[in-house]
C-alpha cells in the first residue's frame, strides 16, 4: 500500500507544479508590468513550490525505500520457494537437459523479476496518471492541438511491447548456451578442475567457447539495441517536433494577447514533462510485461512434478531389510536398451549380497532402483513385503544407507560431514557423532587434522583439503552413521589403499551386522565376504552363488576373477 499511495501522490506533483509556476510567473510579470505593487503575492506560490519540491524528493525516497525492502523479501520467498520445490523433484528430473534448462531460466534474478514488474507496474501507472493531469493542466491552455498529440505514444507502445517479447524470446533460446558458458568458467576456475585443465593446456578451448558464445550473444543483443534506438528515435523526435509545434501556438497567442506569459512557461514545463511521461510510461509498461513473461519462468518450473510418485502412506515400526524384486525392467530416457532386464530377487534380512559385472552392467542402476530413487518401468520392488511405492518416501528413505560412487563432499566441519547421515540425530551430539568416527575407524585420520573434528574441510570456503581417500573413508562412516535397515555401498572403497581397505572391512562384519546389505565393488577382495555374489551382464543376473561356488563352475564370474588375478601376477612379476 505504500508504493500504491507513494504513486498516487507524485502523479499530482508535475501538474501541481506546471499550475505554481503558471501562478508564480504571472505574479512576477505583474510586479515588473506594474499592474500589482504587492509582493505578497509571490511568497504563496514560493512556498507551494518549495512543499511540492520536499514533497517529491521525500516520497521518491520513501519508495525506493519501500522497493529495497520489498525486495529482500521477495529475494528470501521466492529463493526458498525454488529451493523447497527442487527438494522435491526426484533423481530423473535432475538428471533431464529439459528440466536442467527450466530450472535454470527459473532461477535467473526471479526475485529481482518479481519487483521489477510491481515497481515497472505502478511506474507506469504513475505514468499514466501524470500524462492524465498534464494533459489537463495543458489542455486548459491550448486543446485542441495537446489531444491531438496524445495518440502518437500509441504505435510506440505497440512497438515497445514486441520489443520486450523478442527479448525475452531471445533470453529464452539461449537457456542451453548460457549453461554452457557456466560451465566453461567453473572449469576454469574450481579447485577440483584446474590442474588438469592446465596440465592438458585446455585453457585457450575454454575461453575460445566462452568467447565465441559472449560474442554471439553480444552480436544479438546489439541488434536489438540497434532496434530499440531506431523506434525510440522516431517516437522523440515526432513527439518533440510535434510539442513544440504546439508550444509555437502557445507563444503565438500569448504573443497576440490571448494568454498570459504564465501560461507560456506552465505549457513549455509541462508538454516537456508529458513527453517524458510518455515515454516512460510506455517504456515502463513493456518493462512489465516483459518482467510477466520471467515471472512466468519460475510457475514453468513449480510447475514440474517429480517422476516419482510419493502417494504412499505405509511407515512399518521396525523395518527388517528384506528386499525383493519381481520382473524388474527400468530404461533410461532416450534410451533404446534397457539397462535393467526382468530382474527377479530375493534378498533376506541381514543378508550381504554383492553385485558384480563389467562396467555398465546395470549394477549401480539396479542399487538405486532398490533405494526407489528411480521407479521401474515393469515390474515390482517390496521392501519388508510392501511395494515400494506405497512406503512413505520420506520415511523409506530414512531406512537406506547410501554410499555412492561420486560420494558427496561437504564443504562443512569433519564432524558435520560424519553427523550429516543422520543430522536430526548427531548435528549437535558430538559424543555420537566421535563413537561413530571410532566404529567406521576414522577417529584416527580425524584427529590428525589441524583442528580435529571442528576442522572445515574442502577448498570452497576453508583451507585444509582431503584426499580422494580420505574423502571416501568419511562418505562410508556418514551411511554408518544412521541406523538403517538397508545399506547400500557402491564402491566403498575404490579410492582407497590396500591397507585403508583392510581396514574398513575388518570392521565390516560388525558395522553392517543386523542390516540387509547390497555391496558393489570390483575388487574380489571385497565381494568374497559378501554371503551371495550377483553376477549381471547386459542388466541381466547371470550366475549367482558364493565366491567358491562361482569360482569352480568356471563360468562369468569365474573368467572375471581370473582376468583379476591374472592382472595381480602380472604386477607381481613386474615388481
Amino acid at each position: 500500500m505504500g508504493l500504491v499511495g507513494s504513486t498516487l501522490l507524485q502523479s499530482l506533483i508535475p501538474a501541481g507544479s506546471a499550475l505554481v509556476a503558471r501562478a508564480l510567473v504571472n505574479e512576477v510579470v505583474g510586479l515588473v508590468q506594474g499592474t500589482t505593487t504587492n509582493l505578497g503575492g509571490v511568497w504563496p506560490w514560493l512556498a507551494i513550490g518549495l512543499g511540492l519540491a520536499l514533497v517529491d524528493a521525500l516520497v521518491s525516497l520513501g519508495g525506493t525505500f519501500i522497493e529495497q525492502r520489498l525486495y529482500d523479501d521477495l529475494d528470501l520467498d521466492v529463493t526458498l520457494a525454488l529451493l523447497r520445490h527442487a527438494s522435491t523433484l526426484d533423481l530423473a528430473s535432475f538428471e533431464d537437459p529439459r528440466v536442467q534448462d527450466i530450472r535454470d531460466r527459473a532461477e535467473q534474478n526471479t526475485a529481482r523479476h518479481f519487483i521489477l514488474f510491481v515497481s515497472s507496474g505502478l511506474n507506469a501507472t504513475l505514468g499514466l496518471l501524470q500524462i492524465a493531469t498534464l494533459t489537463a493542466v495543458l489542455a486548459v491552455i491550448e486543446p485542441l492541438f495537446t489531444l491531438a498529440l496524445l495518440p502518437l505514444f500509441v504505435p510506440y507502445l505497440h512497438f515497445q511491447w514486441k520489443l520486450a517479447r523478442v527479448r525475452y524470446g531471445e533470453g529464452y533460446s539461449r537457456t542451453t548456451k548460457r549453461r554452457w558458458t557456466r560451465y566453461y568458467v567453473s572449469r576454469l576456475t574450481n579447485h577440483e578442475s584446474v590442474a588438469e585443465v592446465g596440465l592438458l593446456n585446455l585453457a585457450p578451448l575454454l575461453v575460445g567457447n566462452f568467447r565465441a558464445l559472449m560474442t554471439e550473444f553480444r552480436e544479438r543483443n546489439r541488434a536489438l539495441y540497434r532496434r530499440g534506438l531506431a523506434g525510440g528515435s522516431l517516437f522523440a523526435a515526432l513527439t518533440t517536433t510535434a510539442y513544440y509545434v504546439a508550444f509555437a501556438r502557445v507563444v503565438l497567442r500569448a504573443a497576440a494577447g490571448k494568454l498570459t506569459v504564465g501560461d507560456v512557461a506552465a505549457y513549455g514545463g509541462a508538454a516537456v514533462r508529458l513527453r517524458s511521461a510518455m515515454e516512460s510510461a510506455v517504456r515502463l509498461a513493456s518493462q512489465a510485461l516483459e518482467q510477466t513473461m520471467y515471472v512466468s519462468n519460475m510457475r514453468e518450473f513449480l510447475a514440474i512434478s517429480p517422476r516419482l510418485t510419493a502417494a504412499g502412506t505405509q511407515r512399518p515400526s521396525a523395518p527388517r531389510g528384506e528386499v525383493r524384486l519381481e520382473n524388474v525392467t527400468f530404461t533410461y530416457p532416450g534410451s533404446a536398451t534397457p539397462a535393467v532386464a526382468d530382474i527377479t530377487l530375493h534378498i533376506r534380512p541381514g543378508e550381504t549380497v554383492a553385485l558384480v559385472g563389467e562396467n555398465g552392467a546395470g549394477k549401480t542402476t539396479l542399487a538405486k532402483l532398490i533405494s526407489r530413487l528411480y521407479d521401474p518401468d515393469r515390474g515390482r520392488i517390496y521392501l519388508d513385503r510392501i511395494d515400494l511405492r506405497e512406503w512413505d518416501l520420506q520415511y523409506l528413505y530414512r531406512q537406506i544407507s547410501f554410499v555412492f560412487q561420486n560420494f558427496g563432499r561437504y564443504e562443512a566441519t569433519a564432524a558435520d560431514n560424519i553427523a550429516f547421515g543422520d543430522w536430526t540425530k548427531l548435528l549437535s551430539d558430538r559424543a555420537r557423532i566421535e563413537a561413530v568416527a571410532r566404529q567406521a575407524n576414522v577417529e584416527e585420520m580425524v584427529n590428525s587434522l589441524p583442528q580435529g573434528f571442528d576442522t572445515p574441510i574442502g577448498r570452497m570456503f576453508g583451507e585444509y583439503d582431503l584426499s580422494v581417500g580420505q574423502w571416501q573413508r568419511l562418505a562410508v562412516a556418514r551411511a554408518f552413521a544412521r541406523e538403517a535397515a538397508l545399506l547400500i555401498l557402491d564402491e566403498p572403497t575404490s579410492n582407497l589403499d590396500a591397507r585403508a581397505e583392510y581396514e574398513v572391512f575388518s570392521r565390516f562384519r560388525q558395522l553392517a551386522h543386523g542390516r540387509t546389505t547390497l555391496l558393489i565393488s570390483h575388487r574380489f577382495s571385497t565381494v568374497r565376504m559378501a554371503d551371495r555374489i550377483l553376477v549381471l551382464a547386459d542388466g541381466r543376473i547371470v550366475e549367482s552363488g558364493t565366491h567358491e561356488a562361482l569360482v569352480s563352475r568356471a563360468g562369468h564370474y569365474a573368467s572375471l576373477y581370473e582376468l583379476h588375478r591374472r592382472q595381480l601376477d602380472g604386477l607381481s612379476a613386474e615388481d
